[in-house]
């Protein structure tokens, strides 16, 4: 069987416990140290760059005037237990919610698969376009930004959605084309909301205080940038 030998402490073990001696010894210890701590450090300034991406992106400045941008732009929910007031089901109520109560959140990514925008939070109930139009992300749409929606945001005129088909007729084979288009690029921010979801605080039900949005707000735009810097290590396939 394999075993080790500390040549500082003189301590010796079966090899299974190695790592357990090395993470608290004096003298193993300080061997690893610089080398974790300097991970730990990049990680830290990576987050804390992505934070600042979104977080400077919700004070509603996501773009500068000058760059070219494709905008990709959805909603996503965290669902909460039942509220007991009335006032409140009917304020948080959302279908697709497993509990049908959810608190919403507009995220938006670009075209390299990078989340860019991050809302404050709103009711279920409220519609997305809504969170749109007050979200600030419209303040910087020009010539060179271009958002793309689905069927949600209809009626918005700065947003590229799929064209409904007309009353009795079908749609074309050019609109159909269009629409397909339109969905495939739509893949990208459903797939990053279920990236969203595999961390347990947005999959399962909050279960923190519901009515304090800027907490949850600042949860999210966090984990955003962790997932920013999972897409980094594995992109989403084009």
């Amino acid at each position: 069987m394999l075993t080790w030998t500390c040549t500082g402490s003189g301590k010796s073990g079966l090899y299974n416990n190695y790592y357990r001696h090395r993470d608290n010894c004096n003298y193993c210890t300080p061997e690893f140290e610089k080398e974790r701590q300097k991970k730990l450090e990049e990680k830290e300034v990576a987050i804390q760059q992505h934070f600042q991406v979104l977080d400077d992106t919700n004070r509603r400045t996501p773009h500068e005037p000058q760059q070219h941008y494709k905008l990709i732009v959805d909603s996503t929910f965290i669902a909460i237990p039942e509220p007991h007031d009335s006032e409140q089901r009917k304020a948080y109520y959302y279908a697709k919610s497993p509990t049908n109560y959810a608190i919403k959140v507009q995220i938006a990514c670009d075209f390299r698969h990078r989340i860019v925008h991050v809302s404050e939070c709103y009711h279920g109930s409220i519609h997305d376009i809504t969170v749109l139009r007050e979200s600030g992300l419209l303040e910087h749409v020009e010539e060179s930004i271009q958002i793309i929606g689905d069927k949600g945001y209809i009626g918005e005129e700065y947003v590229v959605t799929p064209r409904k088909k007309p009353h009795g007729r079908e749609l074309t084979q050019e609109d159909k084309d269009f629409n397909r288009d339109i969905n495939s690029a739509k893949a990208a921010i459903e797939n990053i909301n279920q990236r969203l979801k595999t961390y347990a605080i947005l999959g399962g039900v909050y279960r923190g205080p519901v009515d304090n949005f800027h907490k949850i707000t600042k949860i999210i735009q966090v984990i955003a940038a962790l997932c920013n810097l999972n897409l980094n290590k594995h992109p989403i396939r084009r």
